[in-house]
């Protein structure tokens, strides 16, 4: 219960956060932290991820507080611990290998969640009927596993509006940026790049994209962006003139000289 209740107040400070704009403590702009935070890693199902720990840690403190039967206190208890921890896992694999940062505030979250698996273990009943480890280890490792899958589907844009119908305007748009020889350079890594590619929907692999970070975060820019002096993401070359940060496109529009009016 105590675990779960910090690891309550701690999800709850990022989603508030998150919510108000203010940013968590330690975490300026520019930093690890932030970048984690704000990558499109941040939030899964259009909410926070934090918000989703939340709820994770209110149903622990609740099964801790509330569950009398001892299997069922367990089962559940070590069940949503585990999953949770699994989830942590990989958010912070991706943080640390594809990101190449790490946040303060989701390695505690990480270790909240280790420490109650860890706890909920030794706690385990000893008379459970039939209980096996290999088995058990076996159907949660299967749930987590499909968990992770399912949310990492979701980062990839499986089920975001980007794989739906093309607005016929945003559309437009974006090939006429790319057939007038506009440039977009931007990295993966790089949340406003995120954002501003969602703000073409479905439409956004239609941009002129350039990578500038093919090998990674801590990698060399690729020449084509060395050469055309980028250093801030997102950066916009349109008609020889350069923009830098999150254009909406109403704004690329009257920059691209787009005669086309939204409908």
């Amino acid at each position: 219960l105590v675990l779960s209740m910090a690891g309550a107040a701690l999800t709850l400070y990022l989603t508030v956060t998150h919510y108000t704009f203010a940013g968590p403590a330690f975490c300026g702009e520019g930093s690890d932290c932030d970048l984690v935070q704000r990558s499109h890693w941040g939030q899964l199902f259009g909410l926070p991820v934090s918000f989703w720990g939340l709820l994770l840690y209110l149903t622990l403190g609740h099964i801790a507080w509330r569950f009398r039967n001892p299997e069922w206190h367990w089962k559940s208890a070590w069940t949503l611990g585990f999953l949770g921890a699994c989830v942590s896992i990989y958010l912070t694999a991706v943080s640390i290998f594809v990101l190449e940062a790490t946040c303060f505030y989701c390695l505690t979250s990480l270790v909240l969640l280790l420490a109650i698996v860890v706890l909920v273990s030794f706690q385990k009943p000893k008379d459970l009927p039939e209980f096996r480890w290999p088995v058990w280890l076996g159907l949660t490792a299967g749930s987590a596993l499909v968990v992770v899958v399912v949310m990492h589907f979701s980062f990839q844009g499986v089920f975001n509006a980007g794989t739906g119908p093309e607005d016929p305007y945003l559309r437009d748009l974006a090939i006429h940026l790319d057939t007038m020889g506009a440039q977009f350079y931007g990295a993966f890594w790089c949340p406003n790049c995120v954002t501003q590619k969602e703000a073409f929907g479905a439409s956004a692999h239609r941009l002129p994209y350039v990578e500038c970070s093919p090998n990674g975060r801590s990698s060399p820019s690729a020449p084509a962006c060395v050469t055309a002096h980028i250093n801030a993401y997102p950066t916009w070359l349109i008609g020889g003139e350069r923009f830098t940060g999150v254009r909406p496109p109403e704004e690329l529009a009257q920059l691209s000289n787009f005669a086309t009016r939204r409908e």
